[in-house]
């Protein structure tokens, strides 16, 4: 589908466009303060442990971990650095590929996800839980999911 450069949003798309940055942006800083109050690592750091997390022992070689999170891969780099000197992730050898690594995450890793969840799972609530019902939360994400296609 080709959209022409002369195409204009409607004042209505505008609108969503501009609340959903403004919630994107208040959720984050929310969440942010919660972790940064409780001396915990900051959300990428999650993002991270969780994604590892879920790939269990296989781990994920690093262009993984960036096509998953959309990150770029000079963003990600000093990020897992510092998440590897902390101790929560550990760089291990691709058996078929000798110049390849796979990021694997740690017991503390493992345990430091946990420990940032306690304070990240009350802040998603705070922030969209005691603000949208039961049904306007699923009705939100299935919404922000026509987005993603």
């Amino acid at each position: 589908m080709y959209i022409s450069i002369m195409t204009k949003p409607t004042s209505h798309t505008v609108k969503a466009w501009i609340m959903l940055l403004k919630a994107h942006r208040t959720a984050l800083t929310s969440v942010e303060n919660a972790l940064k109050k409780a001396k915990l690592p900051p959300l990428i750091w999650y993002d991270i442990l969780l994604e590892l997390e879920r790939s269990g022992d296989k781990g994920l070689r690093p262009f993984q971990l960036e096509k998953e999170l959309l990150l770029p891969q000079y963003g990600i780099s000093r990020i897992l650095e510092r998440m590897e000197k902390a101790g929560y992730l550990s760089r291990e050898m691709c058996e078929n590929d000798g110049r390849g690594q796979r990021l694997v995450s740690t017991e503390a890793g493992l345990k430091k996800r946990a420990e940032m969840w306690t304070v990240y799972g009350p802040a998603i609530e705070e922030t969209v839980g005691t603000k949208l019902s039961p049904d306007q939360s699923k009705a939100t994400a299935e919404l922000l999911n026509l987005l993603l296609k």
